[in-house]
């Protein structure tokens, strides 16, 4: 199953301007649209860069996978 995972540049702005802390990853598969804090790879994946060809929610910069993805619940553990 391949996973895209981006960065939402509109939460961080959102979150800069509000002070929230809103989680800015979105893990997306075919089942699902996950938000995270942080995520981890277990295996090869890619950084694709498509300026012409966007994600449907906008997204320019993303990474692909088809490794398992595990949302980190613990934000602390990785700062």
């Amino acid at each position: 199953m391949k996973t895209i995972i981006h960065v939402n540049q509109h939460v961080i702005r959102r979150n800069a301007k509000t002070g929230g802390d809103e989680p800015v990853l979105t893990v997306k598969n075919y089942k699902s649209n996950t938000y995270a804090h942080s995520v981890a790879i277990d295996g090869p994946s890619r950084v694709v860069y498509s300026p012409d060809k966007p994600l449907s929610c906008g997204a320019r910069v993303w990474i692909e996978t088809t490794s398992p993805v595990t949302i980190e619940e613990d934000r602390n553990e990785n700062e």
